[in-house]
């Protein structure tokens, strides 16, 4: 199998769930790291993978997303840039900002790969790296539902390990699952999320447009363009209370779905090969970094379900 996990989701959330309190013996907060770690250890140990990614966000608000919905994200700029390949500046905490580079290390000196690119956001990423995979199964871990679209039945299958409501009730979607849970098909996901909005990204939605009637109306129409193509027809079946709702949001209909749809193509920078390894890349590094941070427990947590040998670092 291979693990890809959405790196930036994984370490906020970590962040907001460990107390900040958690600090290393030089009194910083080592909470995300020692909360992320924890969770790559326990779904590594749930699925069992023999390769896995940590997707990066070398892009968390790409231009080409904002040209299209100018206020997608836009809530979460903490510092805007002039310049379209220089990404703008996510508000976030110090405290978490000072993280971010001790993670990457200590995945580094275990063995981890990493992969970004140029423009992308982590979840374009795991789209790219799960649409073009041709040999093992594949799951994704992340707490953001919009990675739903990319669940399929294969050849490779596609899963999602949602971890969104919190890891005690962490949940595998696969096409079966999310259809249960949505009422409408993987395939339609990024339809149904256009018509839902999705206010954490800055994405109105359909005013009026909740998610049952998101459902509905993808299971009857197939898609927006069928959903554009009933509301142009008179004659159509298209009940006069949607159709309502949805004829002042024609504009953001016709583009939105390319905003929330995550890409299959591009070019991704691994930082190594994506096998897991049973011993660490740099052991030396790997002992000064978690004896540095305090957070050798949960380094140990990790290289113990990884199988490296106790006296590896």
């Amino acid at each position: 199998m291979l693990q890809l996990f959405d790196l930036a989701g994984i370490y906020f959330r970590a962040f907001h769930a460990v107390p900040t309190s958690t600090v290393g013996p030089h009194g910083k907060p080592v909470n995300s790291v020692r909360g992320t770690l924890d969770i790559l250890a326990r779904v590594i140990a749930d699925a069992g993978p023999t390769r896995a990614v940590a997707c990066l966000d070398l892009d968390w608000r790409p231009a080409w997303r904002v040209e299209l919905i100018p206020t997608y994200k836009s809530h979460r700029v903490a510092s805007a840039t002039a310049d379209p390949d220089v990404p703008d500046v996510e508000e976030a905490p110090d405290e978490l900002s000072e993280q971010v580079p001790i993670l990457l290390d200590i995945l580094g000196a275990i063995g981890i790969a990493t992969g970004g690119a140029e423009h992308c956001e982590a979840d374009d990423v795991i789209g790219v790296l799960a649409a073009t995979e041709r040999t093992d199964p594949v799951e994704i871990v992340s707490g953001d539902r919009d990675l739903f679209q990319l669940v399929a039945d294969g050849p490779p299958p596609i899963v999602v390990r949602y971890i969104g409501a919190g890891m005690s009730k962490a949940m595998v979607y696969d096409t079966a699952a999310v259809q249960a849970r949505f009422g409408v098909p993987a395939s339609g996901y990024v339809d149904y999320a256009t018509l839902r909005g999705d206010a954490s990204d800055g994405l109105p939605g359909v005013a009026g447009i909740g998610e049952k009637t998101a459902a509905s109306l993808i299971s009857r129409f197939g898609s927006i363009d069928g959903i554009l193509a009933a509301l142009d027809d008179q004659d159509s079946p298209l009940a006069s209370g949607p159709r309502a709702k949805l004829a002042p949001a024609r504009a953001y209909l016709q583009v939105a779905p390319a905003v929330t749809a995550v890409r299959r193509d591009g070019d991704i920078t691994m930082s190594r090969s994506d096998v897991l390894p049973s011993e660490p890349d740099d052991g030396g590094r790997l002992t000064a970094l978690a004896a540095e941070h305090g957070v050798g427990n949960s380094v140990r947590r990790l290289t113990t379900v990884l199988g490296f040998s106790e006296d590896s670092w």
